[in-house]
């Protein structure tokens, strides 16, 4: 069965070919309930529309490039637009309607946009400032939104229950039931009157509505789950000016007029204008499908809703929301599209088709047998020709019990308790700070060997601060000296260094609406920040004294980031860096000395600094190097800022403490079996430290840098990756290589982390993708699979803790299900060719459907994580989901209960003593109750799939307790009290505790057979 599988049922993770995704949905046969089968499964016509609507949307932008380079040179003679502004915006005091603005974005229209008075004038028709931003008047914004939209999309309307009902009501084979009820009902009543002649179509009716509303609550239930998990996946906040004041601001709070600001890794959440900024490039692919980057600046100032900043930073004025803009329309369908299907899900749609066709074997045969053995017995008598109504309903229950045949024996449940578990286990890992983007995900993590994570923020707590540095060649801890610093740095080289601080960084400091202080930014730059500030610098005058002609942002490729200014007396330029350490030293030739002299980099100094870097690196410190240099040959600011030639200030050493339990985790890891490296762009001497305290390096393990694994040949990596503990001074490529490496050569299934932009391309290409909540970028989150809210490593753990939980739980309810599946099948079909009557009826058969199905799927698929898993071995990539452990119980269990039956059915009658009219009822009564209560003790049996106690933190599973506790009072009820429609009549106290024991018997069975090795 599992080679069978793995060749037509076995689809990736991630990034599964459409082919595959057709040809699994083509061999599915046997579909009882399409809709509720494929449910969750992704839509591949909305998907197929999606990619159309991407080649229009290229081909727009593609002429509307073209035709805006030809406008350029008639733009002189601009003839005056025949637009007028409509009377409403007019008395809404506007200048322009939410049309025209849409047209001009989306057309990249330069005409139209000259003629309204370039992105000032369109600022000013909207009533808005580019330096104050948008006023916070609550009845402003009311009027502006309802002028020009929200910035939401359009979303499928969620389902109410009774759609849920009307789908679990499409199951052709309760359809087919119901039309037997009915016919069953109309001889019955003709023959037997009314109401003895409703019993059997009544008892079939009931049956049906149990199934299909316990069926649609549970889709309900899990449809709500998904919602809440989708909403929370949307939300994104940005930087925006309101008021003169900076703050974060969900997307959909975004209106027209507007001011945001973007930097590196952000998403473009609305269309609008470029206003002022740096070396911005735009990545377009999500909109268009085109790879190729484009500029955007003063002359094309352009900015698309949905795409990424791939570099620089700029402040823009929003133009056009939601489903105004182009990728509104996208998003609308590709919602629709909806997520891939996971391996489990399509591996289990193979298990419930194969299972099916076999059912669907059975239920033939078993018709065909009971039929030929009911025209023997009228042709013996010569009654051949002559039909009674209790005749034609005995037919009728024949054809029942084949189609109930069928409704057991297909696991429609199968695929959908993948679902089911993975809801449960994703809302709960919300709580627990794990956001599940990819359903997939929630069970790959499950397998995982690796784990390949960041050290900042991840395994350390990104709360920076400086705690030592090197400034003017003299050491200094900076903790204990605090503002007494300033006083020992020469006033030359303490007015430099400020210069540096506050003109080349990422960050901000402003006055936040309370009066206070705040500062804006990574932790690396608030530290710097912090730090200039201490120095007695002050951000604002600073930046006012200098006008910056280029800014080159922090990139992970060249590990510094540089700006340029110009100075204030006699326009001359210098051009400031700052990066790691060992990167920026290598530029410099000259370094400020303690008089505050620049004076020529020599051996000595530079061993110094060398020796100065690795004692702080070895205490567990980031260090960065500042440097400047004036520009005295002129600068453009198409040049890039020169890579040597630099003055050293000083090196300064930042504390990032570890997490607290972070090296349990660890520890808990190598346990579980999952190997932890940690892959940084630190100093490889600060790497080695943090990886010692928190566990991850080892004796055994070895350290390298990015630049030496690079060159590294194929045959030598295939001896070092199985050693390598630490990575430092990694690129993004050599990430992507190590993990690529990992994946394909070694087959290790590879869980990475990652938060900035140049990230994306290593969580694309691992198993699992897991980026940072706080520090990550919207790039990284949207090339991730699961982000980890709260960016703690201790998290991923809980995260491989309940992927594990979810692949084993599955793997519990497939072996009680088939169980069940192949008593039913066995039992019914043998009595009907050896007895010539089946023992369990539709009505019975139906109940026995809901315990194993939707009930099962409940008890045993939303069982949480406990601590033993992480005790066990990982799946791995290759591992059987159907192991040699789960048929020998399934097997075991199954031979037990088909003897228990059997035996019931042949001396039943004799060993309790049974004669009269009503002996075969007790008996099937008998046997149908020992068979109901042979699942309940098999239920709690499958708990545990190796371990002898099935007992343990039973009760810390409060759903599986009463699902439990509802089987039996329902078993009840249904024996004692609802005899006429269930076909059963009430059993003695001694019967019931013979039920109750043969059940209970299956567990010392089952646990022997987990004695048996295999």
């Amino acid at each position: 069965m599992e080679s069978y599988l793995n060749q037509n049922f076995d689809v990736k993770a991630k990034h599964s070919s459409e082919e595959a995704l057709e040809k699994w949905r083509n061999l599915c046969g046997v579909v009882k309930n399409p809709k509720r089968r494929f449910r969750f499964t992704a839509n591949l016509s909305k998907r197929y529309e999606a990619a159309a609507m991407r080649r229009t949307n290229q081909e727009k932008l593609r002429i509307a490039v073209l035709v805006s380079k030809a406008a350029f040179q008639f733009i002189s003679g601009v003839a005056p637009s025949d637009y007028t502004v409509p009377e409403e915006v007019k008395a809404a005091g506007f200048d322009i309607c939410a049309d025209e603005l849409g047209s001009i974005v989306e057309s990249h229209d330069v005409k139209k946009l000259k003629f309204h008075g370039g992105v000032d004038g369109l600022a000013g028709k909207l009533k808005a400032s580019p330096t104050e931003g948008l006023s916070t008047d609550a009845a402003h914004l009311s009027q502006r939104q309802d002028l020009f939209g929200i910035n939401k999309f359009a979303e499928s309307e969620l389902k109410s229950f009774w759609v849920f009902v009307w789908e679990a009501l499409q199951d052709m084979t309760l359809m087919i039931l119901g039309v037997c009820a009915f016919v069953s009902l109309i001889v019955g009543i003709a023959t037997e009157g009314w109401p003895k002649g409703s019993h059997d179509g009544l008892g079939i009716v009931a049956s049906i509505l149990l199934v299909v509303f316990v069926t649609a609550t549970s889709d309900y239930r899990q449809s709500l789950q998904f919602r809440d998990l989708d909403k929370e996946k949307k939300k994104i906040t940005v930087q925006v000016t309101r008021s003169g004041f900076r703050q974060k601001l969900s997307i959909y709070d975004l209106l027209p007029g507007d001011i945001v600001h973007l930097a590196i890794g952000d998403q473009v959440p609305a269309d609008g204008l470029f206003l002022s900024g740096f070396s911005v490039v735009i990545d377009e692919s999500s909109l268009t499908g085109e790879s190729e980057p484009v500029m955007v600046n003063a002359q094309n100032p352009f900015l698309l809703s949905g795409t990424k900043v791939q570099d620089g930073s700029c402040k823009m004025l929003i133009t056009t929301v939601g489903m105004r803009t182009q990728w509104g329309k996208l998003m609308a369908t590709l919602t629709e599209g909806g997520d891939d299907e996971t391996p489990l899900q399509v591996k289990l749609n193979g298990v419930a088709t194969i299972i099916g066709k076999i059912g669907l074997f059975f239920a033939v045969v078993t018709f065909a047998v009971l039929v030929q053995g009911m025209f023997m017995r009228k042709l013996s008598t010569g009654t051949h020709w002559i039909w009674s109504g209790d005749e034609a309903l005995e037919l009728l229950e024949y054809f029942a019990i084949a189609v109930t045949i069928v409704v057991v024996a297909v696991p429609e449940g199968l695929p959908l308790a993948v679902t089911l578990s993975l809801a449960f286990a994703m809302k709960k890992m919300m709580n627990d700070k794990a956001l599940v983007r990819h359903l997939a995900a929630c069970e790959t993590m499950g397998s995982a060997t690796t784990i390949c994570s960041d050290k900042t923020g991840t395994l350390t707590t990104n709360h920076m601060t400086v705690v030592k540095s090197c400034i003017c060649m003299n050491v200094q801890d900076v903790a204990s000296k605090g503002s007494s610093l300033q006083s020992e740095i020469p006033e030359s080289a303490l007015k430099l260094l400020i210069q540096s601080i506050f003109n080349n960084t990422g960050g901000e400091v402003v006055v936040n609406k309370h009066g206070k202080t705040e500062i804006l930014g990574t932790p690396t730059e608030t530290a710097i920040l912090e730090l200039g500030l201490s120095l007695g610098g002050k951000f604002q005058e600073e930046r006012k004294s200098y006008k910056v002609i280029k800014v080159e942002p922090f990139n992970s490729t060249k590990k510094r980031m540089g700006v340029v200014i110009e100075l204030p007396e006699g326009g001359s330029l210098r051009a400031h860096t700052k990066g790691a350490s060992e990167i920026v030293l290598a530029a410099c030739d000259k370094v400020v000395n303690s008089s505050g002299e620049v004076v020529p980099l020599d051996e000595e100094s530079i061993k110094y600094l060398n020796v100065t870097i690795n004692e702080f690196a070895n205490e567990a410190l980031r260090t960065l190097c500042l440097a400047y240099m004036d520009l005295e040959n002129g600068f453009s600011p198409d040049e890039a800022i020169p890579a040597s030639g630099f003055t050293c200030v000083g090196i300064v050493g930042i504390k990032d403490p570890v997490r607290p339990g972070v090296k349990e985790s660890v520890e808990l890891c190598r346990r579980a079996g999952i190997t932890v490296r940690m892959v940084t762009g630190d100093n490889i001497n600060t790497a080695k430290a943090i990886a010692r305290e928190c566990g991850i390096l080892t004796d055994d393990g070895i350290a390298i840098e990015g630049p030496v694994f690079r060159e590294k040949s194929q045959e030598e990596l295939l001896e070092l990756i199985p050693k390598i503990q630490v990575m430092a001074r990694s690129s993004p490529m050599d990430k992507h290589t190590l993990v690529k490496q990992l994946r394909t050569t070694f087959d290790e299934v590879v869980a990475v982390t990652g938060d900035g932009t140049n990230d994306a391309p290593a969580l694309h290409e691992a198993d699992i993708g897991l980026a940072m909540g706080i520090a990550g970028t919207e790039v990284a989150k949207e090339s991730a699979d699961v982000i980890i809210l709260d960016d703690n490593f201790s998290t991923i753990v809980t995260v491989a803790k309940w992927g594990r939980s979810v692949y084993i739980n599955i793997q519990k309810f497939v072996q009680f299900q088939l169980t069940v599946n192949v008593v039913a099948l066995i039992v019914n079909f043998s009595s009907a060719c050896l007895t010539g009557s089946a023992p369990l009826t539709a009505v019975q058969l139906l109940w026995v459907n809901m315990i194993m199905d939707t009930l099962g799927a409940l008890a045993l698929a939303t069982e949480p994580p406990n601590n033993e898993l992480m005790k066990r071995l990982p799946v791995g990539r290759r591992g059987n989901f159907i192991t040699n452990a789960m048929w020998r119980n399934i097997l075991g269990q199954s031979v037990y209960q088909f003897i228990v039956i059997w035996f019931l059915q042949a001396k039943g009658k004799s060993m309790f003593g049974l004669d009269g009219p009503d002996s075969t009822l007790t008996l099937n009564t008998l046997i149908f109750n020992c068979f109901v209560f042979c699942q309940v003790f098999n239920e709690i049996s499958s708990r545990e799939m190796e371990e002898i106690d099935v007992f343990k933190g039973i009760l810390d599973n409060y759903v599986f307790v009463v699902v439990i506790g509802a089987t039996v009072f329902f078993q009840i009820i249904i024996i004692e009290f609802l005899g006429t429609f269930a076909s059963t009549t009430p059993l003695t106290i001694v019967q019931w505790i013979f039920s109750i024991i043969i059940g209970f018997l299956g567990m010392p069975i089952a646990a022997g057979l987990k004695m048996i090795p295999v």
